[in-house]
C-alpha cells in the first residue's frame, strides 16, 4: 500500500495548482477527488457562495488531486507546512484512506476549519436490476454472498467501503466474504452499474440523481435515520424502515495545512462561517440533500479524532485492518 501511495503521490504531481503568494486574499481548494464527486460537489459549492458574495475579497483556484483514495492530496496538504492560502476539503473517506494506503498524513494533524455538512448513503442498482427491494438483496446477498459483487466510489476504510462492510455484518455476512470493487468517484461507479461490471453501488445519492431521475438507477435503501426530501429519492426507505439495525452517516468539511498561524486559521474560520450562514450555502443544503453540520476550530478537531478512531476500530473489528 505506500508503494501505491508513493506512485500516486508521482502521478498527481503534476497536476496540483501553484499556490500563488502574492495576493493574501486569494485562496486555492484542492479536492482529494474527481470532478463530479462528493468532495468536489462540496468544495465547488463552498468555493462558489464565497466568490459570489465576495467573502474573501480575492479569487479561488479548485484543483483536483487524484489517487489513493484522498491519501496522496492529504500527504501533499501536509507538505505544504506554513501555507496561508490552501484549502482542501476533507471527509470520511480520506480518513480511510490514509489506512488503506499505509500513510502517517492524519487530518487532525492538519489544521481544523471546518465541518460542513453530513450526507446519506444509498445503496444502488441499475433499472434491470432483478433486486426490487432491500429485502431481495439481503436474502440472494446472504444465501451466496460470493455471487454479488459491490461497488463504491472510496477506497478501503472510506465511506463507500465501510457502509456495505458495516451492512453486511448486520444482516449477518461475515465481511471478509464481500465482493467489494473501487472506483473513483461517482462517474466511473455510474459507468460500472450501468455496464453490468457490478452489482450492487453504495454512495451518497447527491451526485447519482440525474440517474435515478432518469430511471436508469434505483434506490433501495438510504443510510440515514430518516428519508431523504429529494423528488427522486424521496420514496427509498431507510435500513432501518426494512428491519436493518444500521444508521450510517458520512461527513464532508474542510483543511488548511498545519503550521498556520492562530490569526490565519481565525480569518479562514470566518470565511467558511460567514458562507454558512448565507441564503445561497442553505439553498445548496436544500437542493443536494446534504444535512447541516457545521462545527469550527477545537469542535472540528476534536471531531477529526473521533472519525480516525472510528475507522480504525471498525476496520479492526471487521478484520480488514
Amino acid at each position: 500500500m505506500a508503494a501505491a501511495l508513493a506512485t500516486a503521490l508521482a502521478l498527481t504531481a503534476s497536476s496540483c495548482g501553484v499556490t500563488r503568494g502574492d495576493d493574501s486574499a486569494d485562496l486555492d481548494m484542492w479536492i482529494p477527488n474527481s470532478p463530479g464527486g462528493g468532495y468536489d460537489q462540496t468544495g465547488r459549492a463552498a468555493v462558489g457562495v464565497m466568490e459570489q458574495d465576495d467573502i474573501t475579497g480575492g479569487s479561488f483556484q479548485v484543483t483536483n488531486i487524484l489517487g489513493a483514495g484522498g491519501a496522496a492530496a492529504m500527504s501533499q496538504l501536509m507538505g505544504q507546512e506554513g501555507n496561508e492560502h490552501l484549502l482542501m476539503t476533507i471527509g470520511l473517506g480520506v480518513v480511510g484512506s490514509t489506512y488503506s494506503f499505509a500513510s502517517d498524513a492524519r487530518p487532525q494533524d492538519a489544521t481544523p476549519i471546518a465541518q460542513l455538512i453530513e450526507e446519506q448513503e444509498g445503496v444502488l442498482v441499475p433499472a434491470e436490476s432483478p433486486f426490487e427491494t432491500i429485502d431481495d438483496l439481503v436474502e440472494a446477498w446472504k444465501a451466496d454472498p460470493g455471487s454479488i459483487v459491490v461497488g463504491g466510489g472510496s477506497s478501503p476504510g472510506g465511506p463507500d467501503h465501510l457502509f456495505p462492510m458495516q451492512l453486511a455484518e448486520t444482516v449477518g455476512i461475515d465481511p471478509q466474504e464481500v465482493r467489494y470493487v473501487t472506483y473513483d468517484g461517482g462517474g466511473p461507479l455510474t459507468s460500472a452499474l450501468l455496464g453490468n461490471k457490478i452489482q450492487v453501488g453504495f454512495s451518497g445519492l447527491s451526485e447519482f440523481e440525474g440517474q435515478i431521475a432518469a430511471g436508469d438507477l434505483r434506490v433501495l435503501a438510504v443510510s440515514g435515520e430518516e428519508r431523504l426530501t429529494g423528488e427522486a429519492v424521496k420514496d427509498a426507505p431507510t435500513l432501518t424502515e426494512s428491519g436493518i439495525d444500521l444508521v450510517f452517516i458520512n461527513w464532508r468539511g474542510v483543511l488548511a495545512p498545519p503550521g498556520i498561524s492562530e490569526e490565519r486559521q481565525d480569518e479562514l474560520i470566518a470565511y467558511l462561517s460567514e458562507m454558512h450562514d448565507s441564503p445561497q450555502w442553505q439553498q445548496t443544503l436544500e437542493k443536494n440533500g446534504w444535512i447541516d453540520a457545521f462545527r469550527t476550530g477545537d469542535d472540528f478537531e476534536a471531531f477529526l479524532l473521533e472519525q480516525d478512531d472510528r475507522v480504525s476500530s471498525t476496520l479492526e473489528e471487521l478484520d480488514l485492518l
